[in-house]
């Protein structure tokens, strides 16, 4: 590995620091300043997956908004990852894996263009942490699961603003997340989080009554809980209206990731959670809402494209022009909402146990869901076992002395709860 460019924190051209104005992770109401007057520098952890490559397209498209200036992928997808770089012409390429680096570096030789100065390419488990301090205004982290936290922390330490698609790692360490945020490093890319913190614009904190996080409901939305025993995992894949890569889809079918969800929007705007619902909308049209203590509700409507999150987030608090397309208003559609099952679905009941127990508890959530999600793709365990086995694990972890252990110290503490869920987990598997 080498040494990767850095500087201080990122500031404008006109010398004011970006997060004047974004987001908190505290209810605030920015008001949009306008298109900066350069474009802004955008380092991408996790390029390859779902996230990342939606995020290449909104830079494309808006080249004088944002400038790809880092990119970052476990190295899975070589071929995909030097195709990025050449589209985009970033400096610098980080990738997790030492071999797959070896073939990184051969295509760049082999394809990139002389007259182009190559990219530094640095690699190894530390690469991903290690470009989220490199020099650029905002670090998306699109990075799969609760590996994402030590890159979230080094680009908070490092003063970069943060677009946070890696929701698992403020889930895992939202005390260390949280203590490391100065107001305004944290936007939210989740398209939930993305339509809360703009519904949040219309009102003060003291306004609030109560924040409504939609789910789709995923592939097996009206299912009762004997009719998802024999649910396969190509089906659990099959969501219906979301293309995500196979945890979070994963997580979708069990709604785990709307317990996630309902975490991340405590941590994000401190609202308790008897002050957080989660429906069910199948349209997907209305990402969430916020309700006031005058009894209007406000709710944010977009067709189902992640670009506009992503777009949004990246130049938070400004809007990109043509992010995404709008809703057609002159054609007849109807939008339907619902309470969730939670007989079928315990999983939003089991994250909001977690999330009011704090600590490392939704550490071990996510820890224990992601061992199971693998488990089931490889077929150790039902679906019905994911959920079933995680709230297991919760449950050992809040019987024991763990419970009064308090917030995590640092990343070691977060890191031991996940590899005592891990373990946990597995042994309820062979069990």
């Amino acid at each position: 590995m080498c040494a990767l460019p850095r500087r201080g924190h990122p500031l404008r051209d006109d010398g004011a620091v970006i997060d004047d104005a974004a987001f908190a992770p505290r209810p605030i109401r920015p008001e949009p300043t306008g298109a900066p007057s350069r474009p802004r520098d955008v380092i991408l952890l996790g390029s390859t997956g779902s996230i990342g490559t939606q995020a290449v397209q909104v830079a494309e498209a808006a080249p004088d908004r944002f400038r790809i200036v880092g990119l970052s992928a476990a190295g899975t997808d070589p071929a995909a990852l030097v195709e990025q770089a050449l589209r985009t012409g970033s400096p610098l390429v980080a990738v997790t894996s030492p071999a797959a680096a070896t073939e990184v570096r051969a295509l760049i030789d082999a394809r990139w263009p002389p007259a182009r100065e190559k990219p530094i390419v640095v690699d190894g488990p530390g690469a991903t942490e290690e470009l989220a301090t490199a020099d650029c205004d905002v670090v998306l982290n699109g990075v799969a699961g609760a590996q994402g936290l030590r890159a979230t922390l080094a680009a908070l330490t490092a003063g970069r603003v943060v677009a946070l698609a890696n929701k698992e790692s403020l889930i895992a360490g939202g005390p260390l997340v949280l203590a490391a945020a100065a107001p305004g490093q944290l936007v939210p890319v989740d398209s939930e989080h993305s339509a809360l913190a703009q519904a949040l614009r219309s009102g003060s904190a003291a306004e609030v009554r109560r924040l409504v996080l939609t789910a789709s409901g995923g592939p097996f939305r009206g299912r009762s809980r004997s009719e998802l025993a024999e649910v396969t995992p190509e089906q659990a894949l099959a969501h219906p209206t979301w293309t995500m890569g196979p945890l979070v889809t994963t997580n979708s079918a069990t709604l785990v990731n709307k317990g996630l969800e309902l975490i991340e929007a405590a941590l994000l705007f401190d609202v308790g959670y008897d002050r957080i619902d989660v429906v069910v909308h199948p349209q997907s049209i209305v990402h969430s809402m916020v309700e006031f203590v005058d009894g209007s509700t406000l709710a944010q409507a977009s067709p189902p494209d992640m670009r506009l999150p992503i777009a949004l987030a990246l130049g938070w608090p400004d809007r990109v022009d043509g992010a995404a397309l709008a809703l057609d208003w002159t054609s007849a559609q109807t939008w339907t909402f619902q309470p969730v099952d939670d007989d079928a679905f315990p999983a939003v009941g089991v994250a909001r146990r977690a999330g009011r127990a704090g600590g490392c508890a939704p550490a071990v959530f996510n820890a224990a869901n992601e061992t199971m999600v693998a488990a089931f793709h490889s077929g150790r365990c039902s679906f019905l076992a994911i959920v079933d086995v995680v709230q297991d694990v919760l449950e050992r972890w809040l019987d024991t002395e763990h419970r009064a252990a308090g917030n995590p110290r640092d990343v070691a503490d977060v890191e031991a709860a996940e590899d005592w869920a891990r373990v946990q987990a597995s042994a309820l598997l062979i069990g």
